[in-house]
């Protein structure tokens, strides 16, 4: 059971986070939402309301047990909560999920290509390659599905014609893998403009991974 204090913070930390995505060029107006488990219930940032106008009073609460979009708060969840529901359900290590619409991780979505192991910081998402999901309409079950899938066993994925999505322990690592995703989205997208980039072997990516368990924010 959460206390006030805990939900409090949690609601200012998703306020901050939104505005980071927002400077940091991750996000813009009122594209992206984010979420933050709370006991049994998550919080979830409100639909079409720009980082620059959120307050904490304004991030919806809702049910995880829930399937019926019930919230509370004064306006509406994001149209993605079922997704932030579902990764939630699903995956009971992640406590936070961000939502994207970064503009080289959206290209790569544009043109459905997953990124490869073009640098060892891919191994901080669990795996040789960043997944892209099938295509489903924002705010669908059928979207969630295609998530859970291409975040099967994975920190994050691209979301075809869409953008991409990090999950982490606390808000701060997804904040945190949201740009390195965005990053290696950047660095695939100019190796193919030079040519044919030289992928990391999953031995590569291995050795990597196993120098990760320390590696940047908690």
């Amino acid at each position: 059971m959460s206390t006030a204090t805990e939900e409090t913070a949690a609601r200012q930390a998703i306020v901050d986070a939104m505005r980071r995505l927002e400077e940091t060029g991750l996000n813009r107006g009122s594209s992206g939402n984010v979420s933050h488990r709370l006991g049994d219930a998550f919080l979830v940032t409100p639909s079409v309301v720009p980082a620059a106008e959120l307050t904490p009073d304004l991030v919806v609460r809702m049910d995880l047990g829930r399937d019926d979009g019930a919230f509370e708060g004064p306006r509406r969840p994001s149209t993605e909560w079922r997704f932030h529901r579902d990764i939630l359900r699903a995956r009971p290590e992640v406590n936070a999920v961000v939502h994207t619409h970064a503009p080289y991780a959206t290209v790569l979505a544009i043109a459905r290509r997953e990124i490869p192991a073009v640098h060892y910081m891919i191994a901080g998402f669990g795996g040789p390659t960043i997944r892209c999901s099938g295509y489903a309409t924002f705010g669908t079950e059928e979207l969630s599905r295609t998530a859970l899938a291409a975040l099967d066993g994975r920190n994050g994925c691209l979301l075809a014609n869409h953008g991409a999505i990090t999950i982490a322990p606390t808000l701060s690592r997804a904040l945190w893998l949201a740009v390195e995703l965005e990053t290696l989205a950047f660095q695939y997208h100019q190796s193919l403009l030079i040519g044919d980039p030289v992928i990391l072997s999953d031995a590569e990516i291995a050795a990597a991974a196993a120098k990760f368990a320390d590696y940047g924010s908690k």
